[in-house]
């Protein structure tokens, strides 16, 4: 097909016509049908497995049910029904270059994937705006971690853009056109080769959202490196105690108070002073703490971008490119590559993101080894943060 050179005069029917008969001659056979199935049922099984454990943890585990986790929650969802629904569906087709479930189903199977991976990309960006807030606006985003509804708003807002920007496409397309260039036994979108309509898609599904979680991911890395040189300007050389030593200097000082009023009175500056110098040790050794916190942050953040770039880039470029050129100047092959590359974003993501937070991994050694986990010591501070 790549050798094809394509004609000024050739009319767009002719194009689809050519197109759909090389998609005709996709279907395999043999040992390469054998072992593309399998590769597909694994596929599947590591994606809904994957989000399917971040979904029951979610229920399970009443700790993580704050505002940020609903958006791992969200993700989570539509990368589920990408393994549970779409690629199912798709298989068949992929395998037999047939479509043979009807027109009714192509346009269903192509809402519901356009709209779930688009959803994921929204939650992605929302994921990471979640972060850049909890590095740059520590007090009030920690503020507003119970107000839950905060969150449904955001989610609620990501599913209807996912859908508006190619729902309403999908389904009236033909009827604005005045014809479907769709044969009976293919399934792909009526815009499939209008480059215009892919590229103004493509900057609100891809490139918008790629510089938004890099703009993101540069302030934090920007605002930790601040507060790093800031912290080597103050830093004291001794060792910051824990919780329990500090606990116990201020029990130890409460009781010698206690002992003798005369003594409190004139020794009150001095009390004074000593738990000031305390709390002020100990407001440092939680902003260092917090700071190591940000640092993991930004490195999650940096694993985020470079797997969104590899698995989104080559599909949005070559989409772009194949649309422009009519399909003669791509071949089918090398664009089924980047297509499933989106849905191995599903399968990547429930490790990407809640495996780098303690609690979803303590969550998930609850739902798979509950009698391990009864074991557990917590050894984590009750106060300290969910990353």
């Amino acid at each position: 097909m790549g050798n094809h050179q394509w004609d000024p005069n050739m009319t767009r029917e002719h194009t689809v016509s050519n197109w759909t008969a090389v998609r005709r001659d996709a279907g395999f056979a043999g040992p390469v049908l054998v072992l593309l199935t399998l590769v597909m049922v694994v596929l599947i099984a590591v994606i809904v497995c994957g989000n399917a454990l971040v979904i029951v943890a979610f229920k399970m585990d009443k700790s993580l049910r704050k505002q940020s986790n609903y958006f791992l929650l969200n993700l989570a969802i539509s990368d589920f029904l990408v393994g549970a629904f779409c690629i199912p569906v798709y298989m068949p087709y992929i395998l037999t270059g047939k479509w043979m479930l009807g027109k009714g189903l192509c346009k269903l199977w192509l809402v519901v994937d356009y709209m779930l991976c688009t959803a994921s990309v929204f939650n992605i960006v929302l994921i990471s705006y979640d972060r850049f807030l909890s590095v740059t606006k520590a007090v009030s985003y920690r503020a507003k971690q119970g107000m839950t509804h905060f969150a449904m708003v955001k989610i609620a807002v990501v599913w209807i853009l996912a859908f508006v920007l190619y729902g309403p496409a999908i389904l009236f397309w033909e009827q604005l056109t005045g014809k479907s260039h769709v044969p009976e036994d293919e399934c792909f979108a009526e815009f499939y080769y209008t480059w215009y309509f892919l590229l103004c898609a493509s900057v609100i599904e891809f490139f918008s959202p790629f510089l938004s979680v890099t703009f993101f991911n540069v302030s934090i890395y920007l605002s930790i490196r601040q507060r790093r040189l800031s912290s080597k300007k103050e830093s004291c050389h001794t060792r910051c105690p824990d919780a329990a030593t500090l606990y116990g200097q201020r029990t130890r000082m409460n009781m010698r108070m206690g002992w003798n009023s005369l003594t409190l009175k004139r020794n009150s500056t001095v009390d004074g002073e000593k738990r000031s110098e305390s709390n002020g040790l100990a407001m440092r050794c939680v902003q260092r703490s917090r700071l190591r916190q940000d640092k993991k942050i930004a490195k999650s953040l940096a694993i985020i971008v470079c797997v969104f770039a590899v698995c989104w880039a080559p599909y949005t470029l070559l989409m772009i490119v194949r649309a422009a050129c009519r399909g003669d100047c791509v071949s089918h092959h090398w664009y089924e590559v980047t297509f499933w590359l989106l849905w191995l974003n599903s399968a990547i993501n429930p490790f990407l993101y809640p495996l780098c937070h303690s609690s979803f991994r303590r969550a998930f050694v609850k739902v798979l080894c509950p009698r391990q986990s009864s074991t557990i010591p917590l050894t984590e501070h009750p106060s300290s943060t969910h990353r």
